[in-house]
């Protein structure tokens, strides 16, 4: 309870961080400009609540919870996973972050990149560094260790799988768990993207998404 409460909290704030002035006129929004599917309202079934009541901030709760609260068996088998990864993963937060703006940049994942924006900002992830994150392990101002982070989320993107090259280079650093985690983290919001974008969760007041090119 405790730790879902605190997730809340955390992510409640993701993608406000900054002015929206940024990339006021040149943003990417989601794919869909209306729900498929709404979000759970009050008054909740006690099955709802049980998701949704830990996740509340001044009244509000994030689409990403209140859609998935339309299920709630699903979604709390889902939400264990989420919190392992937000929470008690051994990734230094600044490479999770860049694995997950990239692979939801990847994904057209404007609701995924809007909800970490902020996070990743505040975990030492530049305003210049979120527009090279569009460009990829490409741009030639990423660190060597930085690109290969991004490189392993293109690779498990286009080939679900990484290359020896990659892989090795991850394992330089990483632990065996670490490792995994990489993985994980990249899949888990690769998942994430489709569920936003295919139920047309749609922007909180105030996010940010990703530039257009």
């Amino acid at each position: 309870m405790l730790k879902r409460f605190m997730t809340a909290c955390v992510l409640l704030g993701l993608g406000m961080l900054s002015s929206p002035a940024v990339y006021a006129q040149q943003t990417m929004l989601p794919p869909l400009d209306e729900p498929r599917i709404d979000r759970v309202q009050k008054p909740w079934t006690a099955a709802e609540a049980a998701i949704l009541a830990p996740r509340e901030n001044n009244g509000r709760v994030l689409g990403v919870w209140s859609t998935c609260a339309n299920a709630p068996a699903l979604c709390n088998a889902w939400l264990e996973f989420t919190d392992y990864l937000l929470q008690d993963s051994t990734l230094p937060i600044r490479d999770r972050e860049l694995l997950i703006m990239r692979i939801g940049y990847l994904n057209q994942g404007a609701y995924e990149w809007a909800a970490h924006r902020g996070l990743a900002l505040s975990v030492g992830i530049s305003e210049e560094e979120l527009k090279q994150i569009t460009v990829g392990s490409a741009d030639p101002n990423w660190s060597e260790w930085d690109a290969t982070l991004l490189k392993a989320a293109e690779e498990l993107h286009e080939e679900a799988l990484l290359s020896d090259e990659t892989w090795n280079a991850l394992a330089a650093r990483y632990t065996r768990r670490q490792m995994m985690e990489t993985v994980f983290t990249v899949g888990q919001y690769n998942m994430v993207a489709m569920y936003l974008n295919s139920l047309g969760v749609q922007f909180e007041e105030g996010w940010i998404g990703p530039p257009l090119d």
